[in-house]
């Protein structure tokens, strides 16, 4: 099943069980932050075909071998896994490219869809000599139970206190009035990532060539949409 049919399937089924009142609250932070983040501020990849311009100025980059100029290299970082290990981006790199998925915690649905599809497809990803990584603001132990409940096969990384998010412009300090919201879930953010900002990242996958170039960046403010698995390989496949 494609990520967007269950993604959509479960806002359909967050609207029928919430309060009137909860889903307003719910909808109207999605769509305030939606429009006001701003994706310039993001990491980007080294090139992104949205324009007529757009390729045609690939195609002068191309030809004058500064390419790779128009994308980020990604930042370096050191971050525990679930069981508390340091794994760097260095070490991970020397293995070949790097996909790289930012979730926002194991109590979001949207996530747990994302995170499923990407094990289902993690077969796939280590043919093609990808490391597959997941980042998240929960502390390891939390990540550590996400790992398991999901039987992920791939390293999970904590990024207490969304620093690493922060530094590549893809954090979401949330309205007060969500407090609400999640608690009537029973989501406490302390609990789950040990700080009280109330700040999450922004979902995205970002595909890393093994020279540490942002080579593809999927980054979408609106945390109920999701990138489709076969996008992500398809994206390999161009490396």
């Amino acid at each position: 099943m494609a990520v967007a049919t269950e993604t959509s399937a479960m806002v359909a089924k967050f609207k029928g069980m919430a309060p009137p009142d909860v889903f307003e609250t719910y909808s109207t932070a999605k769509s305030n932050f939606t429009k006001s983040f701003n994706k310039s501020a993001a990491i980007k990849p080294v090139y992104q075909l949205t324009s007529l311009d757009q390729e045609l100025q690939k195609l002068s980059q191309i030809l004058t071998n500064n390419l790779c100029q128009q994308g980020d290299t990604l930042p370096t970082f050191s971050l525990p896994n679930a069981l508390g290990k340091e794994i760097s981006s260095k070490d991970l790199l020397s293995n070949g490219p790097l996909l790289i998925t930012f979730y926002r915690g194991a109590w979001c649905p949207f996530c747990e869809i994302s995170l499923h599809s990407l094990q289902k497809h993690l077969a796939e990803f280590k043919a093609k000599g990808v490391t597959l990584v997941a980042i998240t603001p929960e502390l390891p132990d939390n990540a550590l139970s996400t790992k398991e409940k999901n039987e992920l096969q791939f390293e999970v990384l904590s990024d207490v206190g969304n620093v690493y998010a922060t530094k590549l412009g893809l954090l979401f300090q949330q309205p007060e009035e969500m407090r609400g919201v999640l608690g009537m879930f029973g989501t406490d953010l302390k609990k789950y990532n040990g700080d009280d900002s109330f700040a999450l990242p922004v979902p995205a996958t970002l595909l890393v060539d093994k020279e540490g170039k942002v080579r593809n960046a999927y980054v979408e403010p609106d945390w109920t949409q999701r990138m489709e698995t076969t996008e992500a390989l398809k994206w390999v496949d161009e490396l």
